[in-house]
This record gives structure tokens, sequence and C-alpha cells, in this order.
């Protein structure tokens, strides 16, 4: 007797095919969900071999453009970046797969969902809080969790001589010492020889961006449109590209920084469930976009706001990080930040180039820059005379401190 209707988050690698059969033998119906994010897949071969397999149902699901629309572009807006570096490329993708796990398993009816994350990582609390907050009373099954599986498969090779005895296809092409996770923003290389951090990334290893010594020697320039931090337009100098489908925006500047070797990082990085680990990472659209908001925000965003749109970005990037994009606080962070862009609209034109971004000008029809105001040659509505006043004022507490040292120092 079926125990009720499970839907599995499928890759159609090997640990997930033998999750599948695992779920049948456990008496489940089961329900195989594979979000297209734009990652290198032959989703019809992956759809064939779960049938095979024995899933009732394959469904795939495209979620290229609800990625960049409403996970992507936020990020954007909030100018999201994890302990400085890391641009959450898997971050943001989790909550985009949880959407579409949830409304598989309300289509079908299903009272479970099940995952190949392991017990270690970050992606099991993104998947299940996800799942937890769409979904209250959905029940998980994580079977690198459960007793009944890890300590039936605790290596690779138990795994393969279950994949055998089931007709699991193997993988025809070695695997790589390293885990790699995929979508159409980013690439993940963890684990395996890349646990040492004193290790160096081996050659080849990157997939999505060219090696920045043998990127083109000639520069490509682009210019980035935004309307309230989010971007509406790209354009590239000396090319009859211009896009304003939210979808081409991005894969254009994917498809640029790619080419000329952009966005790739080797961090080491803390995990919200307490680990340390070192990963290494591509996002070279994503890294474009940060850089041209970040500018056009220093041009319109007055300087006490952005400070404190800076610390919520930084709660925000956390937020996203550890699982909670379906929390209030969230829900909150995001509402603040958006509110705080409302003037962050222009251009940005930008120097692409052997793996670096070079800003080379930025325009806003309303901005907080005031060149008149500013110039070293127009005096304008602004009396110098008062800037003595107001050093003066600044240096009382400085005055203050060095008389309290002195103090302090006769009485030694």
């Amino acid at each position: 007797m079926s125990k009720g209707t499970v839907v599995l988050a499928y890759s159609g690698g090997l640990d997930t095919s033998c999750i599948l059969v695992w779920l049948l033998e456990q008496e489940y119906e089961v329900v195989a969900f594979m979000s297209n994010l734009g990652q290198d897949e032959d989703f019809d071969e992956a759809r064939k071999k779960a049938l095979n397999l024995g899933a009732k149902e394959v469904v795939i699901e495209d979620q290229k453009r609800e990625l960049v629309e409403d996970f992507v572009w936020p990020a954007v807006r909030a100018g999201l970046i994890y302990e400085d570096r890391y641009l959450l490329g898997t971050s943001l993708a989790r909550p985009c797969i949880v959407r579409g796990l949830i409304k598989t398993a309300r289509k079908f009816n299903a009272g479970y969902v099940c995952h190949g994350a392991t017990g270690k990582g970050n992606d099991q609390i993104r998947f299940e809080l996800g799942c937890y907050a769409l979904t209250p009373d959905i029940k998980i099954i994580a079977p690198w969790k459960d007793p009944k599986f890890y300590d039936r498969f605790p290596g690779r090779k138990e795994l393969f001589e279950y994949a055998r005895q089931h007709n699991i296809p193997l993988p025809v092409t070695p695997k790589a010492p390293w885990s790699i996770d995929a979508n159409m923003i980013h690439i993940s290389y963890e684990s395996g020889i890349l646990e040492n951090p004193a290790t160096h990334p081996p050659e080849g290893i990157f997939q999505m961006t060219t090696d920045p010594e043998k990127a083109p020697d000639t520069p490509e320039v682009l210019k980035v449109g935004f309307k309230a931090g989010v971007p509406i337009s790209v354009s590239l100098t000396g090319d009859a590209t211009h896009v304003t489908n939210p979808l081409e925006i991005f894969t254009t500047c994917n498809r640029v920084g790619s080419k000329h070797g952009v966005g790739r990082i080797d961090i080491v990085e803390n995990r919200f469930i307490g680990l340390k680990s070192r990963g290494i990472y591509e996002s070279p659209g994503l890294t474009i976009l940060y850089k041209a908001h970040q500018d056009l925000e220093l041009l319109c965003l007055d300087r006490e706001v952005r400070k404190i749109k800076s610390y919520l970005s930084t709660r925000m990037s956390e937020q996203v990080y550890g699982g909670f994009w379906y929390s209030p606080e969230f829900e909150f962070t995001n509402k603040c930040i958006e509110e705080s862009q409302k003037l962050v609209t222009g251009s940005v034109t930008l120097k692409i180039y052997k793996g670096n971004v070079y800003v080379l000008s930025r325009n806003a029809p309303v901005s907080l820059y005031n060149e008149e105001l500013v110039s070293m040659d127009v005096q304008g509505d602004y009396d110098s005379s008062d800037a003595t006043g107001f050093i003066r004022l600044n240096a009382v507490r400085l005055r203050e401190h060095e008389r309290v040292k002195e103090t302090i120092n006769k009485m030694k």
C-alpha cells in the first residue's frame, strides 16, 4: 500500500536517481521535479531516465525568467553580497526551485517533498525552510539525514553497487573530483580536492568564464540602464545590441562577462550551519550588474540613507544565504530597500576587460550630484568660510580625547 506521493527534487544524476528508486522501495509514489534554470542539462534524457526508474510523472519547469525577475533583480537592487565577496548565485536559485517544488506538490496533492542535499551544507536549510514557509503542513524526506539511508550507503562504492543492482545508468564520464552546482547566473565548485584551502584551483576547472589571461585583448563597452534600482536595458558600444527584456538583459551581461573572464572568486565562507567551507565560484553577468548598480546608487542616494541601506543589504544577504527568503524579516528588509531605490534611475557605462569591470561614466536624470556646487572653479551656493566652524565643532571631541589621554599619562 502506497504511503503517498512525494515530489523529488531530481537532477538526473546518480544520487537523486538512487534516491528515486529508494523512495519506491519505501512504498512512495514519486513525482520527479526538475527546474530549468539555464544549466547545461539534457532534460529530455533526464525525463526518460526518471520514468524508466519508476517515477509516475516528471515535471520540468522552465524557471529562467522567474529566476531573473523575481530573485536576481531584487538582489541587484539591494546590492546583495555575502561576506563582501559572494554574490549568492546558488542561494538565489534555491527559493526559486522551492517555489516550483511546492507548486508541483500542490498539483499532485503530494504530502511529501524530498531533496538530495547533505546534512552539512546550506542547501538542506534553504530547501526545507522554504518548503515549510510556503506549505506549513508539508513533510520533508531528506535521505542523507536518515540513518536508514546513509547507514546503507556510507560511500560512493555502496551507491554504485545499488545502481548496478537496480539498472540505474551509471555516469559514462569520470566524476570530477569536486562538486558542481550550476544555473544560468552562477557555477560553484566545492568539496573533494577543493576542501583543502591551500589547494590551487586546478587548470581548466572553470566552465562559465574565459581565463582572464586568455581573454580578448580588445575591451568591450556596455551601458546598463536602471529604473528604481532594477536593470531595464543593456546596450553594447559598436554593436547594434540593445535589449530591454529582463532575461535578455541578463544573458547579454553574462555573455560579455564570460567572454572577458569576469566574476571568478575563490573564497572561504561561513556556512549558516556553523562550518567554514571553501568554494570557487563564477558569476559573470551578476558581477557586471552589481558593479553598475553600486556606482549609480552612489550618484543618487543620500549619504545617510545609503549607510542604512548598506546595513540592510548586509542583513538581507545573510537572510538569503541562510534560506530565509520566505520570512517576515526578508519581506520587511526587501520593502525598506525598495523604498530606498526610488531615485536610483539612470545609466552606467562600463568597460569589460581581462577579468575586470571598469566604470567609465554614469548619468541620472535626477541625482544628488551638483556639479556647480562641488566645482573647484565656481563658488556656487556654498560659503567656504562655513567650513571653519564645521571643522572646529568636529574637533571638539578630538581635543577632549587628547586632553583625557594626557591626564591619564600624568596620573601614572
